[in-house]
């Protein structure tokens, strides 16, 4: 019973990463022909709809849902997912999808760092060396003093800080309140966010976009369904790793659709990166066993 459930977890897990990998190829698409803002404001729209319509399914309804004695903090959260969802569409434009990615799978590595002075976790030498090995997997990719460097690689690196932040402060919401109502929070308060922010910034969609902006907002819904289904069988930390599998279906999308190249040092610096996020992931659910 116990392997079917960890297989199921797996597989709805790698589903989940080609499906969000789906979304970032459309997301850019669609951010390269129209303001970032809007796009973001109208995926938000639907994953709104989609989030309070799971709340009202489960006992109490939104009521239950929407409680919490966290409200600034679960603003701040749902305030920090936009701004991070907004910096990483403008990355994929400007500087790509494959380096983006690479560069974005640091945040574990992130979020192990700064657990520790912010969530007063412990961090061992392990998950110290891990975090280390890491970042010099992102001076690989971002080869500062090099004449190449491109300064648009730092928008993929205030991404990853962002999202990193928005993950200690969702386990520091979860102290208090559950997965349903920080849920809630993240997609009420970021659709009423980027409402105030996109409607400036409308402006006319052409018939077949509407339809890649449809499938957007389709897959990002799938996505998080995938997610809670696979939290729902399994631990988090059990199939973690397999949220790696996401940069590879980027790559394998982003070559023939968006004619971009897998180069030497992305390659080297997101394999150090990876090493480095399993080992601090295996180091921790190992920490989390032994308590």
């Amino acid at each position: 019973m116990i392997r079917s459930q960890m297989r199921l977890g797996i597989a709805l897990m790698i589903t989940a990463s080609f499906v969000f990998a789906m979304q970032d190829g459309i997301s850019r698409h669609l951010a390269e022909n129209y303001n970032v803002f809007m796009v973001v404001m109208i995926r938000y729209w639907f994953f709104a709809a989609f989030v309070l319509a799971v709340a009202s399914r489960k006992a109490g309804g939104l009521r239950a849902a929407a409680a919490t004695s966290q409200p600034v903090l679960q603003i701040i959260r749902g305030l920090l997912l936009i701004t991070e969802i907004c910096v990483t569409v403008v990355a994929f434009v400007v500087l790509g999808l494959i380096p983006t990615h690479a560069i974005f799978a640091s945040f574990p590595l992130i979020i192990a760092a700064l657990s520790g002075p912010v969530l007063g976790e412990k961090v061992g030498p392990w998950r110290w060396a891990a975090i280390g090995v890491g970042f010099l997997g992102i001076l690989v990719i971002l080869r500062p003093g090099v004449a190449v460097f491109e300064p648009e690689a730092l928008i993929a690196l205030t991404a990853a800080v962002l999202w990193a932040l928005y993950g200690i402060l969702t386990r520091l919401a979860a102290r208090r309140d559950t997965s349903a109502t920080s849920f809630f929070w993240t997609g009420v308060v970021g659709a009423i966010g980027m409402t105030l922010v996109g409607v400036w910034f409308w402006e006319p969609m052409s018939r077949p976009d509407w339809a890649w902006m449809a499938l957007l907002c389709v897959t990002g819904a799938l996505g998080h369904w995938l997610l809670i289904r696979c939290y729902e069988v399994v631990e988090a930390s059990a199939v973690q790793p397999f949220a790696y599998f996401q940069l590879v279906f980027v790559t394998m999308m982003a070559i023939p659709v968006f004619g971009e190249t897998l180069e030497p040092n992305i390659a080297i610096g997101a394999a150090m990166v990876i090493g480095a996020g399993l080992v601090a992931a295996w180091r921790e659910r190992r920490a989390g066993l032994a308590t």
